[in-house]
């Protein structure tokens, strides 16, 4: 356990006041597509749920039903910002960063901050608490790995001056802070590397490729595929990634090393594409496109770590958390589009008129 001294008390590492009931948890990122997930899971586990999100890629509506929720709290802010929180805290999750490129790739020195900053701000508040901090890393930490699969002990090649590098590197400065919090007996910190996952909520514009592929299906689009659809991924569903997660933010003792988490299926991008037009009859033909810098060419987890110190493995295959991603999509681009369409009706007097309105009139 750690013990954080302040003002000449011994704070614990806030599983005392979680013995009274359930835990009061801060998630940063809470309405995006993980966060809110782990939101949900939260809340049916009894704890008390405090929401950070500045909405910069975070959605409003996957947050909508728990609004109501007396155990749930709304915050609106940037990590990068943030003030102290009225209310003691048990736990953080930080999963406060864009995650696709084009999103991270939008505003890169923002990206770097939220890594940097918004991680230390979330430390001195886990601190200052007593409380459990649980870091989203990330499988970019290992850049284009030239070892595979990828183990937490492999060091990565991360190129420090290319496009992906805001994110890559902030994420291995934000672990870096972690680790140094935590070896000097401060704040109880974990970090999670976190490879592809999928799922419903997935914004339909992100840009990643599960999301890209699933979008452009239903809508009868060809399927775009950067490279030669032969480089591979791993791909988690997203109640395996939440479950993980909960899993490393309460084992005992802290591990005090990353833990991967992620499937390690490994697919090609060609067998995807197939697996999606095999599921969706509307789904237009496959095109190539010119592969992005710094795109890794393999990606697959050694979980053997999680599965050692956590009991943790994924249990969804790709097929079964495919249809149900494309059936969510589904739904939710039906949705889209009817309150986009415009509402019939008797039209209004004003609908009737061919010529300009005088102003005032």
């Amino acid at each position: 356990m750690v013990q954080v001294h302040r003002n000449g008390e011994i704070f614990g590492d806030g599983r005392g006041r979680a013995a009274r009931g359930g835990r009061t948890v801060l998630v940063a990122g809470g309405a995006g597509f993980v966060g809110s997930h782990l939101c949900d899971a939260l809340l049916a586990q009894g704890h008390r749920v405090l929401c950070v999100d500045s909405f910069l890629t975070g959605s409003h509506a996957n947050i909508q039903p728990l609004l109501n929720h007396p155990a749930f709290r709304l915050i609106e802010a940037d990590i990068c910002h943030l003030n102290d929180i009225d209310e003691p805290i048990d736990q953080i999750y930080n999963l406060a960063c864009a995650a696709s490129p084009p999103q991270y790739q939008a505003d890169p020195m923002h990206t770097m901050m939220t890594c940097v900053q918004g991680t230390g701000n979330l430390l001195r508040l886990a601190e200052v608490n007593g409380a459990s901090l649980l870091q989203a890393s990330t499988s970019e930490v290992y850049g284009d790995p030239e070892e595979h699969p990828q183990r937490e002990e492999y060091r990565g090649n991360v190129s420090c001056t290319g496009p992906r590098a805001c994110y890559d590197e902030g994420k291995r400065a934000a672990e870096a802070l972690c680790f140094d919090l935590y070896r000097a007996g401060r704040v109880d910190a974990r970090v999670a590397r976190i490879f592809n996952t999928y799922g419903p909520r997935m914004q339909p514009d992100d840009g990643r490729i599960v999301s890209n592929l699933v979008v452009q299906a239903l809508s009868g689009d060809a399927l775009t595929i950067y490279g030669s659809g032969e480089q591979t991924r791993s791909f988690c569903f997203v109640s395996d990634l939440v479950r993980g997660l909960i899993a490393l933010m309460n084992v005992d003792p802290n591990p005090g090393q990353p833990v991967n988490l992620g499937n390690p299926g490994e697919f090609t991008i060609n067998e995807l594409a197939e697996m999606v037009v095999s599921m969706v009859r509307c789904a237009g033909e496959i095109v190539y496109r010119p592969l992005p810098q710094d795109d890794p060419q393999r990606r697959r987890p050694d979980i053997t770590r999680a599965e050692a110190l956590l009991g943790w493995s994924p249990t969804v295959p790709l097929a079964e958390g495919l249809r149900k991603t494309i059936d969510w999509f589904e739904t939710f681009l039906t949705e889209t589009k009817d309150r986009r369409r415009p509402k019939t009706g008797p039209a209004r007097e004003s609908e009737h008129r061919t010529t300009p309105v005088p102003v005032g009139a």
